[in-house]
């Protein structure tokens, strides 16, 4: 059998992801990889230039391979960029990771709680001008997406890192 990964996680900024990435890893004895430090070691250069000197469309070209590459040589806890589910050919990636029996877990958060995990920090380029404003407009597009392409979903409001770790550890005994 193929190489792929213990769980992936998906969901907006703020959600926890890479957070809950590295406490799962720890949890589960696996390495945990990021697809946008990925995509940055990649490009060689942080996600916020590739954005200015490159654009989005350019951007989204490394995450789409990014994900594909990581989800058949990684073989620990994968947390995706929050936008790479909507492409159609990672949605169709994760569909066959699942099918395989692979764990896709949309990290669910909401404005409230995602507002001071993210900063709104001018680091996330798709959050510029009305921060609040354009990540509930993000999270209403993806949000359908988010939900068609995981088999598991916890919402991370007023849960630590360890509980939300706890929850999906829970989920891949219930799986095994």
């Amino acid at each position: 059998m193929a190489t792929q990964p213990l769980v992936v996680l998906a969901g907006p900024p703020g959600a926890g992801k890479s957070t809950v990435a590295k406490v799962l890893s720890r949890l589960k004895g696996v390495q945990v990889r990021d697809t946008d430090q990925d995509v940055e070691a990649n490009a060689g250069k942080p996600i916020s230039d590739i954005f200015i000197d490159d654009g989005e469309a350019a951007f989204r070209e490394l995450e789409v391979a990014a994900v594909a590459a990581a989800l058949t040589s990684h073989d620990g806890v994968l947390a995706l960029g929050g936008g790479a589910i909507m492409r159609e050919e990672t949605q169709e990636n994760l569909a066959r990771y699942r099918s395989q029996g692979g764990l896709v877990v949309f990290l669910d958060v909401t404005l409230s709680h995602a507002a001071p995990r993210v900063g709104f920090n001018q680091a996330r380029p798709l959050l510029l001008g009305n921060p609040r404003a354009q990540w509930k407009i993000l999270m209403d597009q993806r949000r359908p997406t988010y939900e068609a392409v995981a088999n598991f979903q916890i919402l991370t409001d007023g849960k630590s890192p360890q509980e939300v770790a706890q929850a999906i550890s829970a989920e891949l005994a219930r799986l095994a």
